[in-house]
């Protein structure tokens, strides 16, 4: 093994490469709340394609798994490494290498942060819309997952937005998919393959992604609601209405409840609505200009409640801005609060309350607790699960992702599989399925060096 690391630190330089106890404990582990830490052997910090593609066949050649890490800030364990193995860490690739304004596309390298983006974009007047719950997270882990996040009901998630990919094949070869174009129909989309294969088929170097207009005015309308299930009749109508929500989230009363107060939020509900609200519905509508936003803003306002809100609260920038900032932290509430591990199952919209509903009593039948929010605009449910037996969890989240596979739904639907849900996964999904992902799995990586343990155990 000491052949190995002289060859990967040559790659990169003795400055950009660790091994043995010189690794930080960061480096073995991402947000997970249940999976151990593990040490990797190696960590190197490649600044090129090049580079990446040496790495890459040097632990082909001497079968060292191999785990690519970003930000760490994923909370499935995909980048979570295995013992002996490699982390190539993309932080030195962390440049917006073009902000092309007049064809409205950004080219970054996988470290850059969400933040850093979406600044680089904000000075040519745009913005990359796909914005998981943490901005600190690198481009590289959200393609890696397809992130989603609370704006995906008007933009879509991260495999609508990113048309264009530089990879590195675990064989040490280069390729580009996809590119600076709006459409193609040239043989298989190499691009649309990767994203979401958490790290399994190639390592990401070069994202090429769509940006949008940046719209200078928005307004959030917060509306409590008696029953969950007007709530999800309401989700529909608004979408129907024309006002075109970039945002459409339910939160549950303890949810909110939870937020409001680690957050210090005081979002004008008095506490009467508050004790007698089962869950809440933020709209949030942005525009060009002011009078079309108010206007839309004032529509979707009587619609509400005209479907059965208590109340409807227009909420200035300050509080509107601080709702969602802590909506989209919402994870780590769930986490300060004591869950024992969370689910991101997406269903049918409109079986939402039918999911939810079921999740609630399953958990409430084994002493356990099932609450949170989530994007209602698309039926992607984020659970915080108490229950501290892991065994009786273990059951517990088998019936609950059986519940959402039989409505029509998947085990995951932004957060990944990684390590943390495989066995759900090889459990509940078509074997032959499976199968195929494993022979496209083994035409892409022969070798079978990239991140062993995810997506087929």
């Amino acid at each position: 093994m000491g052949d190995v690391a002289e060859r990967l630190a040559e790659i990169v330089g003795e400055k950009n490469f660790l091994s043995g106890e010189d690794i930080p404990e960061d480096y073995s582990r991402d947000e997970d709340l249940t999976g151990a830490p593990q040490a990797p052997a190696y960590v190197a910090k490649p600044d090129s394609a090049r580079e990446v593609a040496e790495l890459l066949k040097a632990a082909s050649e001497h079968g060292v798994p191999v785990t690519a890490r970003g930000s760490g800030t994923g909370i499935s364990g995909a980048a979570r490494p295995v013992a002996g193995g490699l982390v190539v860490s993309f932080e030195r690739m962390n440049a917006v290498l073009e902000i092309d304004a007049g064809n409205h596309v950004a080219v970054v390298q996988p470290g850059v942060t969400l933040a850093e983006l979406d600044a680089a974009a904000a000075e040519q007047g745009l913005t990359y819309p796909v914005r998981p719950g943490e901005l600190s997270g690198s481009l590289g882990g959200n393609v890696a997952t397809n992130a989603g996040g609370m704006r995906a009901v008007k933009y879509g998630v991260t495999r609508d937005n990113v048309i264009g990919l530089e990879a590195v094949l675990p064989t040490g070869e280069i390729i580009r998919t996809g590119g600076k174009i709006a459409k193609s129909s040239s043989g298989y989309d190499l691009t649309q393959l990767i994203i979401g294969s958490e790290g399994t088929l190639a390592l990401v170097t070069e994202v090429i992604v769509k940006l949008r207009p940046r719209l200078p005015h928005g307004a959030t309308v917060l509306a409590p609601f008696g029953d969950f299930d007007q709530v999800m009749a309401a989700v529909p109508k608004i979408i129907a209405s024309g006002v075109g929500p970039h945002i459409l989230e339910y939160i549950d009363a303890k949810t909110m409840a939870a937020i409001v107060d680690r957050e210090g939020l005081d979002l004008g509900v008095p506490a009467e609505i508050r004790d007698s609200c089962d869950a809440y519905l933020v709209v949030a509508l942005e525009n060009r200009g002011p009078q079309r936003l108010a206007e839309d803003a004032e529509a979707a306002g009587e619609l509400l409640a005209g479907l059965g809100a208590t109340e409807v609260y227009f909420l200035d920038g300050g509080a509107a801005r601080r709702l969602i900032e802590a909506r989209e932290k919402a994870y780590w509430v769930v986490k300060a609060v004591g869950a024992d591990d969370t689910i991101d199952a997406v269903v049918p919209r409109t079986t939402m309350p039918r999911f939810i509903a079921a999740a609630q009593e399953l958990a409430q039948a084994v002493g356990g607790d099932a609450l949170g929010c989530g994007h209602a605009g698309d039926g992607n449910v984020h659970l915080a699960i108490r229950c501290p037996d892991p065994v009786i969890r273990k059951k517990l989240f088998t019936d609950i992702l059986t519940v959402a596979t039989e409505l029509g739904g998947q085990i995951s639907g932004e957060h990944g599989l990684g390590r943390a849900k495989i066995g759900y996964f090889h459990e509940l999904v078509d074997p032959a399925k499976i199968e195929l992902m494993r022979r496209v799995k083994q035409s892409f990586d022969p070798a079978g060096i990239l991140n062993p343990g995810v997506l087929f155990g």
